[in-house]
């Protein structure tokens, strides 16, 4: 097994796509373990918002619905790892992405980063949450008052993505 192929095995084990939530506390132990060489551990949680006019009909709830494409997901998700690894002077990793109906408030997304410094921890997770939004393979449908609408890409993440530079592998891209 090439260098490659087992960072990017080693990367896959830090993604979980489910319909599952997840408990922010337990993952950040998880991840931070007792290594004595963690000095910083940074986290983001991604919620769902309230978007236009979305419960203001009152009879039906607002929902955002995730599709993604299982196997694919993880291994473009996994990809982004390896590339932040290959930026970042990091310890650990974690990503998590629900999928499914998820309503008003629910956590869809967990990005956490563990770094002996909080500079290489913050800024990994920040490229990762970039690229994810550009990058990663999930269709986001919102759904209210019983009209619903596919979301489109935003110019912005588009731009947030860019500031880091092109990824050294695309993902999605077989290696050889």
């Amino acid at each position: 097994m090439s260098d490659q192929d087992m960072a990017l095995q080693d990367a896959l084990a830090c993604v979980r796509v489910s319909p599952d939530d997840f408990d922010l506390g337990a993952e950040v132990a998880a991840l931070r373990g007792q290594d004595p060489q963690v000095g910083a551990v940074v986290s983001f949680v991604g919620t769902v918002r309230e978007w236009g006019q979305a419960g203001a009909s009152g009879k039906q709830p607002a929902i955002m619905e995730l599709e993604h494409y299982p196997g694919m997901t993880e291994r473009s998700i996994a990809e982004l790892i390896v590339e932040a690894r290959r930026r970042f002077d990091v310890r650990g990793v974690k990503v998590i992405h629900r999928v499914g109906p998820l309503a008003v408030c629910d956590q869809i997304v967990l990005v956490v980063v563990s770094s002996a410094h909080r500079g290489d921890a913050f800024h990994c997770a920040e490229f990762l949450m970039d690229w994810l939004k550009t990058q990663a393979p999930f269709w986001k449908k919102e759904s209210a008052g019983g009209e619903s609408r596919w979301v489109d890409a935003r110019i912005s993440d588009d731009q947030a993505a860019a500031r880091w530079g092109g990824l050294r592998t695309p993902p999605n891209v077989a290696q050889g």
